[in-house]
């Protein structure tokens, strides 16, 4: 009988590097969900325009597409440790510059629109360095508890997190309260200095970076159709995330009737949370019973239904236990993609693979669906704006359903760079 997914988590916390790591990545994430919360507060009270809202999330995501694919290549040719500190610090000084204009009265929406950029940018190349570094301290058999790991304790977090900062925002601005991910960007890099085993696995001797190499990574991805196929639907799923992203805070103040300030803000984030933390220890499961293609499969369908939930909420109890589903649902899907991703790509290549996989997600859907989701806002109900993009979930399990994955193997190898 196979040991349980608590003792499999036991025993990865109980290697010293794993800790670090999963430390740091928690550590991050929870900073982050305090500024996922306080960034559209802070330009809707700024501003008390959607559009201008919806523009958070594309500034965070466009950087994907702009420099992801030479962030992979960076990161496949580089010590990886060593990017991932120095993205860390660069971070905190950019963010810090946020509550820093704020105490000082100059601050203003176009600052902040430029600080999320500059922020997401320097993490586009933490990312890279962090998505190759994972596959190799714990091993490719890990990698999937290894990511349920990471993904649950970071949304534990979240679920607590966003109701503290909903609370917060009552009696503290949401500039000041970005201060937080500040310190929380230095003690990741604190972590991450400290795992003593390599992030880096072995490579070929490598020549100066070109263009050829950055391009590596696509053409791996054109040419696996199980991995080419995840990328599609994974665009589609991060566009339904982008659009409800960009416009939950409008949604909530003109259909929910929850407003800045109001405690129950923070509820509607938290749920969010709680419906990852459950996700995060049912993907793992459904990978081992199903493998990643053929569980793709099994959560499209539901996951599309909760998007179309999701719009129909029309009470902040209700809202919230849309969105609740929704973010298992999500959570599972783009769990399922990242390991399945990991899991057969090459270590000579798992940066690009990886990064050029979340320049698709991040760089094309979900910055396509917070501007669709703002523009739908400024002319329609928003209730009517999520649905119209929620109908990209039902898109995505279409597709499942007629490629590849019905016929994929439940274990992927390894597969030639």
């Amino acid at each position: 009988m196979g040991s349980s997914a608590p003792a499999r988590r036991e025993r990865l916390l109980s290697d010293p590097d794993v800790f670090r790591y999963v430390a740091a990545r928690i550590v991050s994430l929870t900073g982050s969900a305090v500024t996922f919360i306080a960034m559209p507060v802070l330009i809707y009270g700024i501003t008390g325009s959607a559009t201008w809202t919806s523009l958070v999330i594309v500034a965070e995501a466009v950087p994907y597409l702009v420099f992801g694919l030479w962030a992979g290549a960076l990161a496949d040719h580089a010590d990886r440790r060593r990017m991932m500190v120095g993205a860390d610090l660069m971070a905190a000084i950019a963010l810090a510059t946020v509550p820093v204009a704020f105490w000082f009265d100059s601050l203003t929406a176009v600052h902040v629109l430029v600080a999320a950029f500059v922020v997401r940018t320097i993490y586009v190349f933490f990312d890279a360095a962090n998505q190759g570094a994972l596959p190799t301290l714990v091993g490719r058999e890990r990698l999937p508890a290894a990511n349920a790991l990471v993904a649950g304790g970071s949304t534990v977090a979240e679920t607590v997190v966003p109701t503290l900062a909903g609370a917060l925002i009552v009696v503290i601005s949401p500039a000041s309260i970005i201060a937080i991910d500040v310190l929380t960007f230095v003690a990741s890099a604190l972590l991450i200095r400290g795992i003593v085993r390599p992030l880096t696995g072995a490579r070929p001797a490598q020549s100066t970076l070109r263009l050829s190499a950055v391009a590596e990574g696509t053409r791996f991805i054109l040419r696996h159709e199980i991995i080419r196929v995840m990328i599609v639907i994974g665009v589609l799923v991060a566009f339904s995330a982008g659009s409800l992203m960009a416009i939950l805070v409008v949604w909530a103040d003109r259909t929910l009737g929850v407003q800045e300030g109001d405690w129950r803000l923070g509820m509607l984030f938290g749920a969010w949370g709680i419906g990852a933390v459950v996700g995060s220890i049912l993907m793992p499961r459904l990978m081992r019973a199903f493998g990643g293609a053929r569980a793709a499969l099994i959560v499209l369908p539901f996951a599309a239904a909760s998007g179309v939930t999701v719009a129909l909420a029309e009470t902040w109890l209700t809202g919230a236990l849309a969105i609740a589903g929704w973010s298992l649902m999500y959570l599972v899907i783009a769990t399922i993609s990242v390991t399945l991703r990991q899991q057969v790509t090459p270590e000579r290549l798992m940066s690009r693979v990886m990064t050029a996989g979340r320049m698709a997600t991040f760089g094309v859907g979900y910055p396509l669906g917070a501007v669709a989701a703002g523009a739908l806002a400024g002319v329609f109900d928003t209730d009517e704006a999520v649905l119209v993009c929620q109908l990209s979930l039902v898109l995505a399990a279409i597709i499942a359903w007629l490629s590849p994955l019905r016929s994929a193997p439940k274990r992927l190898d390894v597969a030639e760079g």
